[in-house]
């Protein structure tokens, strides 16, 4: 007998293999197709991308229907419209019923699961028809009429009493929506900024009100239940949408049934609707990603000062830089009333950025607030970064102590030095810069700290020197070197700074210095510089890595005690 020879199976790259079953007579063989497979793989990378799918739930640009006839770069042309199903129930048992069927609700972000409609307060629908006894003619006195209205006080009270009007105004909102009604179609400020509206495109027909007559019991349904009772509409999740009352879930059925047997005799209603999101309802990042050609990296934050918003646009981004500017003002209003961009990289000694405005007002003066200080800010001259006041907290926090005197050799106009001077005896503040030097003056008059910092204007070699070898200046125990690009060549002015004091034991002060590092060993790079500028083998030196610059850039912070040795020392800080 001869033995058959083993199956063969083929494997096609582009496919998926089901589940092998095992053959008992024989083996199992796996014959691959090189050729077919270098086909394929060479075949999709030829290939297009395909374009991005819209999620299959929730708010999505993608999804919807947009408004038609708008220019594209008209806000409404970013309005999308969703098919939705809500329940219309009374108004004193909506809040119960929005905590027992939250899973079933609609639950999108800045949307919320209760909607309140124009006529929902009662005012729209008509009032059951009096008895003759109750139609009697009103109270005769303005003082019994007054009585009346407030023992059943409602909306109308306003109309008969117009100075109580006056004493209970409406809030804000509440008159820019009747103004807005007031102008006939008009639109106004409140229209323009809408995030989403509700609209109910039908009721319920005649075999929805038999079924719902057999859920929630034999009293009055429909509009005629709720006949001058306020009512408001419970959004149901966008997958029960265009769904006859039997196709509900269970759990929905079983909470009605609840509150129909034990909450009295309500009625409920299944109206379709939908929900049309506005352009302010969008986050920044999915404007941008509609505007922009596909592939473009989305611009994914900014740094703030104030209220200006600092981008950092990529060369691909220049084209669109106007109205990517545009949706940022847009996105952050009222925060933000500026947005400009880094044109180049800081090259000059005062450490300013050369910036353009894209949006907004034109003035480049602001006011930041950070950590209970404001600190008053001119990005056209002077330098200011709101991402290290971490690092700033963090000196003044965890390493400055109430006795020291600290030295700022790189002030700028003074997030440093005032937010030190809160906190320890003295500050000795320091920046070459002249415009700086006139914002810390203000910002230390704004903070009312005048006793406890004294401002200098200078280069930095002569004011260390000058805090060093004067007998008319407090010990300094502090300093503060916050210049990353070029701080540790500034190190050599404390080789033998203390080497002519006359005075006996001096206490070493503890230096600060901040820079830049691209090696593998950010840590070993930075301290072989100090080293180098000291000309000495600097001993516990503790780096701190502040944040990522750039990838593969730190901004590194090293600590250290000034070695005696080296404050000592002979040769003065031009050779070593």
């Amino acid at each position: 007998m001869v033995t058959p020879p083993p199956p063969l199976l083929r494997l096609h790259p582009h496919r998926i293999l089901p589940r092998l079953r095992r053959f008992t007579p024989g083996r199992l063989l796996l014959r691959l197709h090189p050729k077919s497979l270098y086909a394929t793989a060479s075949t999709s990378q030829a290939a297009p991308t395909a374009p991005l799918q819209p999620p299959p739930h929730g708010p999505s640009l993608r999804r919807g229907r947009p408004t038609t006839g708008q220019p594209p770069e008209a806000p409404l042309s970013f309005s999308r419209t969703f098919d939705l199903a809500a329940l219309r129930v009374p108004a004193a048992a909506c809040a119960s019923l929005e905590r027992r069927l939250r899973g079933h609700l609609l639950n999108w972000p800045r949307v919320r699961n209760i909607a309140r409609l124009p006529n929902d307060d009662g005012d729209g629908f008509l009032s059951p028809p009096k008895s003759p006894r109750s139609s009697s003619a009103l109270p005769p006195t303005a003082v019994a009429r007054r009585e009346k209205l407030a023992r059943e006080f409602n909306a109308r009270g306003f109309v008969e009493f117009p100075i109580l009007a006056k004493m209970s105004r409406p809030a804000g909102r509440t008159r820019r929506e009747t103004k807005g009604r007031e102008t006939g179609g008009k639109e106004t400020k409140y229209e323009k900024d809408k995030v989403y509206v509700v609209e109910v495109l039908e009721q319920g027909g005649e075999d929805d009100e038999d079924e719902w007559k057999g859920l929630v019991g034999d009293e009055g349904f429909g509009k005629g239940a709720w006949r001058g009772e306020p009512t408001r509409l419970l959004l149901l999740d966008e997958g029960h949408a265009k769904r006859r009352v039997d196709e509900l879930p269970e759990a929905v059925k079983v909470v009605l049934e609840h509150e129909a047997k034990h909450g009295g005799p309500f009625a409920y209603e299944l109206v379709q609707c939908q929900i049309t999101l506005f352009y302010n309802y969008w986050p920044m990042n999915e404007v941008l990603e509609a505007l922009l050609p596909e592939g473009i990296i989305i611009p994914a934050g900014f740094e703030t000062v104030g209220h200006i918003a600092h981008l950092n646009l990529r060369d691909e981004h220049l084209p669109y830089k106007t109205l990517i500017a545009q949706v940022v003002l847009d996105k952050n209003k009222p925060k933000i009333q500026t947005v400009v961009n880094k044109i180049d990289a800081i090259q000059n000694d005062y450490r300013t950025m050369q910036l353009e405005i894209l949006a907004g007002h034109d003035s480049l003066v602001t006011t930041v607030i950070e950590s209970g200080l404001r600190f008053r800010v001119d990005l056209a001259t002077v330098y200011w970064n709101s991402r290290l006041s971490t690092e700033r907290q963090r000196l003044v926090n965890s390493i400055f102590q109430n006795s020291d005197v600290v030295c700022d050799v790189f002030s700028g106009v003074g997030p440093i030095a005032i937010s030190a001077a809160k906190k320890v005896k003295y500050v000795y503040a320091n920046d070459l810069n002249p415009a700086a030097v006139e914002y810390l003056e203000r910002n230390i008059v704004l903070n009312k700290l005048e006793r406890k910092i004294e401002v200098f204007n200078m280069d930095a070699r002569r004011f260390v020197n000058a805090m060093f070898s004067s007998q008319h200046v407090h010990p300094v125990t502090q300093v503060v070197m916050n210049l990353p690009k070029d701080a540790a060549e500034f190190l050599d002015v404390f080789r033998g700074i203390l080497r002519n004091r006359q005075t006996g034991h001096i206490a070493m002060p503890k230096i600060h210095v901040y820079g830049f590092s691209k090696a593998e060993d950010p840590e070993y790079d930075f301290h072989e510089r100090i080293n180098l500028a000291l000309c000495d083998n600097v001993p516990g030196v503790e780096m701190h890595r502040v944040r990522l610059v750039a990838p593969g850039k730190w901004m590194l912070c090293a600590s250290f005690t000034l070695p005696e040795s080296v404050a000592s020392a002979k040769a003065n800080y031009i050779t070593c």
